[in-house]
C-alpha cells in the first residue's frame, strides 16, 4: 500500500514539474531575448569588441569540433577493446593500477584454477609481494610453467637482461628455488603441477578464472604494461586464444613435466603417455638458505593456521 501512494505521488510531483517548466519556459526565452537585444544595442558599433567576439567563437567552434572528433576516436578505440575483450590496461609504472591487478588476481584465482607461463617464477610465486603470491595460495589448482634451468632458453635469458648481477647461475638460482618453494605447497596438500619449457620465455601468462593477463618479455619485463582480457563469447575476443596458447604448451611433448616425489622430469607423448623420465639433478644448483626455510615455515603457517 505504502508503495502505491509513493509511486502515485512521485507521477504526480513529475506532472506538476513538467506542467511549471512549461509554463516559466516561454517567460524564460522572452526575458533572454530581450536581454540579448538590449546587450546587442550597446556593442554592435564596437568594432575590436566584436573582432574579439569572433575570435572567441572560432576557437571555442574549434575546441569543440576536435573535441568531438577526440570522442569519436575515442568511442572507435574503446570498441576495439572491447571487441578484443580487453579489460585492463595496467602502465609500467602506475601504483594504483599494480595494485588494482595484484587485487584481482588474487580474487580470480581463489579457489579455481590457476594457469601460468613465466621465466623464473621467483618475484611472482615466492615473493609475498609478488603478483601471483597470494593467488598461488588460494587457489584449487595451479598448473606452472617454467624456464628449464638446464636448458638453453634460461642462459638465453640471462643474456637478454642487461643488468650486470643477471647471469646463467643466477636464473637457474632462481628458478629451484621457485620449484622448492611449489615443493613446500605440494607437502601442504596444495594441488599444484610443473612443467619445465627449453625455449626462450615469449609471454608471462596467467588465467585466472574468465580472465587472462599477459605480459610481452623483454629485457626488463617490468618496464612493460600488463593487459587484462575477459572472456566475452558473444565478441570473441583474445580470452580464447591465449587459453588455447597455453593449453598447447601444457601439452607440448617438449616440455617435461615435474614429479616433486622423485625429482625427476617426465616426458610425454601427445597421448599423455609417459614415454620417459629423466633424473633432475637439484644438488648441482645452491642450496636453499636458511631464510628460504622460514619462508617456507611461514607458507605451512599461512596454509593451516
Amino acid at each position: 500500500m505504502y508503495k502505491n501512494i509513493a509511486h502515485i505521488s512521485y507521477h504526480i510531483s513529475v506532472i506538476f514539474l513538467s506542467a511549471a517548466l512549461a509554463i516559466s519556459v516561454p517567460y524564460m526565452v522572452s526575458t533572454l531575448a530581450d536581454s540579448l537585444l538590449n546587450f546587442w544595442t550597446l556593442i554592435e558599433d564596437e568594432k575590436i569588441f566584436l573582432v574579439a567576439l569572433e575570435i572567441l567563437m572560432a576557437v571555442v567552434l574549434i575546441l569543440f569540433f576536435n573535441a568531438i572528433m577526440r570522442g569519436r576516436e575515442y568511442r572507435r578505440i574503446a570498441n576495439m577493446a572491447k571487441s578484443a575483450g580487453l579489460v585492463l590496461v595496467s602502465p609500467s609504472r602506475g601504483l594504483f593500477s599494480r595494485r588494482r591487478i595484484r587485487r584481482m588476481k588474487k580474487e580470480l584465482g581463489f579457489a579455481r584454477e590457476l594457469m601460468i607461463i613465466g621465466s623464473t617464477g621467483y618475484k611472482s610465486l615466492l615473493n609475498q609481494e609478488g603478483d601471483l603470491h597470494e593467488a598461488l595460495l588460494n587457489c584449487r589448482e595451479a598448473k606452472i610453467m617454467l624456464l628449464n634451468p638446464l636448458k638453453e632458453g634460461a642462459s638465453t635469458r640471462a643474456r637478454s637482461i642487461p643488468e650486470p648481477g643477471i647471469t646463467t647461475e643466477t636464473i637457474q638460482e632462481q628458478i629451484i628455488k621457485s620449484i622448492n618453494f611449489l615443493k613446500s605447497l605440494r607437502a601442504a596438500q596444495k594441488r599444484v603441477r610443473l612443467k619445465l619449457y627449453p625455449d626462450l620465455p615469449l609471454l608471462k601468462l596467467v588465467i585466472a578464472g574468465d580472465y587472462a593477463f599477459l605480459r610481452h618479455y623483454r629485457p626488463d619485463i617490468h618496464s612493460v604494461p600488463e593487459f587484462a582480457f575477459r572472456n566475452e563469447p558473444k565478441q570473441g575476443g583474445l580470452y580464447v586464444p591465449l587459453y588455447q596458447y597455453f593449453l598447447s604448451r601444457w601439452q607440448g611433448t617438449d616440455s617435461p613435466e615435474y614429479d616433486f616425489d622423485t625429482d625427476e622430469l617426465v616426458y610425454r607423448d601427445c597421448a599423455g603417455n609417459e614415454v620417459r623420465r629423466e633424473r633432475f639433478d637439484i644438488a648441482q644448483f645452491p642450496i636453499p638458505s636458511d631464510k628460504d626455510r622460514t619462508s617456507d615455515r611461514t607458507i605451512y603457517q599461512r596454509l593451516f593456521g
